[in-house]
């Protein structure tokens, strides 16, 4: 039997697999499963050391700002206030009462050591991270024994311009202390810490997941097919292994950074195997949508005239993973009617292989990366033609100047950052010179930028990019000195193309 701090015996689950851990609900259920699978045992908590923590970073600056107004509030109160990373390393903790922070050094819940549930089983910042939803884990529901005298509520932190997993806030407290409020706390901590990284971002408006979109439906031929680009080998060589492994019958998962045009490659591939077959594209919504979400789109999977493209299957929950590998696993595969390989009909995608979770990446057979646009600058003229005709519904010309800002641009967020400039520009003229593209199209490699700095790197471009204006002209128009503005130049990294005539 175990014991709390003051020696008291302390109910307990035995290994999941008798009446104790009947008593669990079922997210919790999962959770221990998933930590038996790591070969993690209940008596063996050694949690991970890294001797490196990054203290520079977005999210610890501003978590750990925010974890000490907290604790200005709790100062009278049996509770600690960690910040953890994405992968689970706790980056910080604060905490005023000594006799948890020495209990909580006795099982090293500290920075430094790694507390995701594939380190140290069930626990609050685990479970939160694994299902990126609040977690609440009292006592006798954490997995190893030595963590059972504790109650942990943690809540994820979304990055706001991404809306990538940044990491989670965790409140820990005594199991015998009320846990009421916990959570709560810890939810408006995350609040505060996500708005923060807004207000220190680079001014951009946050990309939050969509919510109530279950798919996008392509129909017969896609738009890109139809009207065949000049695109580069890198391009035309991964949609062909991409196709290859499809018609071997895989399980495909393409790989790439955000905006590199992973779904459309996967759409284009599927073409070339069945160029008939329906293709739906299905993006996770926000955490609390995802089993509405699931109900919608998953009968599709059954389907033998369509393809399911889950994409960004990283940001699934661990119990929305399996659940989508149960379903995967029950597609029928091997020899179609045909007598050819019957064609996987799915493909997941994510931003890395590393980050798919276990369960789906147990399935995949295949992986293809979906280069990114810095990679092939061959292939941004023709895709800023494209997309500037798809939305005037005419040709759009491109100055000389134009085209070469644009195939010169190192294009950070790739495809989708191209069509965001395209769009911008091709609503306003039908012949696209410098001054009509966006700063961002003008600056090397991006800092993080307060809004005022965003602001007056902006006005800085506008003035360069205006025909025939010099770096003095553009001076004294924005009435600061020569050297001034040169230091603005190179402190902003803007670079603006010479015109040709």
């Amino acid at each position: 039997m175990d014991q709390d701090r003051t020696g008291a015996p302390v109910a307990r689950h035995d290994d999941g697999t008798g009446a104790g851990a009947a008593a669990l609900t079922p997210r919790l259920q999962a959770s221990w499963q998933r930590s038996r699978g790591y070969g993690l045992t209940p008596e063996d908590l050694q949690p991970v050391f890294t001797g490196s923590v990054d203290t520079d970073c977005l999210l610890y600056e501003c978590g750990h700002e925010v974890l000490q107004g907290l604790r200005a509030t709790l100062a009278n109160e049996p509770v600690s206030m960690m910040l953890t990373s994405s992968d689970g390393l706790v980056l910080s903790r604060l905490c005023s009462d000594s006799s948890v922070a020495r209990s909580l050094d006795r099982v090293n819940l500290a920075p430094g050591f790694f507390f995701s549930e594939s380190n140290a089983g069930t626990n609050g910042m685990g479970l939160a991270l694994a299902d990126r939803a609040p977690s609440l884990v009292r006592a006798e529901e954490h997995y190893c024994t030595s963590l059972r005298q504790y109650t942990c509520a943690a809540v994820p932190v979304l990055d706001p311009l991404t809306g990538d997993l940044a990491g989670s806030i965790n409140l820990t407290t005594w199991s015998d202390s009320s846990s009421k409020l916990l959570l709560a706390l810890a939810q408006a901590a995350a609040g505060n810490t996500a708005a923060l990284m807004l207000a220190r971002g680079a001014g951009r408006r946050p990309r939050r997941a969509p919510r109530g979109e279950v798919y996008q439906v392509f129909t017969g031929r896609t738009r890109v097919e139809s009207e065949p680009l000049p695109l580069s080998a890198r391009w035309t060589d991964a949609v062909e292994e991409a196709r290859s492994a499809m018609a071997e019958g895989h399980l495909l998962a393409v790989v790439g950074e955000p905006g590199a045009g992973k779904a459309t490659l996967a759409s284009l591939a599927r073409r070339r195997v069945r160029s008939r077959e329906r293709v739906l594209c299905t993006r996770p919504p926000l955490a609390d949508d995802i089993t509405a979400w699931m109900r919608l789109w998953a009968p599709e999977l059954a389907k033998d005239d369509t393809c399911v493209i889950t994409a960004g299957v990283h940001t699934l929950p661990a119990w929305a993973a399996e659940h989508l590998a149960e379903l995967l696993s029950d597609r029928p595969r091997g020899p179609g009617p045909d007598g050819l390989a019957h064609p996987y009909a799915a493909v997941i995608t994510a931003e890395d292989y590393t980050r798919i979770p276990q369960a789906l990446r147990s399935l995949v057979g295949a992986v293809v990366e979906a280069p990114a646009l810095r990679s092939r600058p061959e292939d941004v003229l023709p895709l800023a033609d494209h997309f500037a005709r798809r939305f005037r519904g005419r040709p759009v010309t491109f100055s000389p100047a134009a085209a070469r800002a644009l195939s010169d641009h190192h294009w950070p967020e790739n495809s989708r950052q191209l069509q965001r400039v395209v769009r911008d520009a091709a609503a306003r003229t039908d012949v696209v010179d410098l001054r009509h593209l966006l700063a961002d199209v003008f600056v090397g490699t991006p800092h993080r930028l307060s809004r005022i700095q965003a602001l007056e790197r902006d006005e800085i471009v506008r003035c360069l990019t205006e025909p025939g204006t010099t770096v003095a002209q553009a001076a004294d128009v924005l009435g600061l000195s020569r050297a001034t503005i040169y230091r603005k130049i190179a402190q902003y990294d803007i670079s603006i193309p010479a015109r040709t005539r």
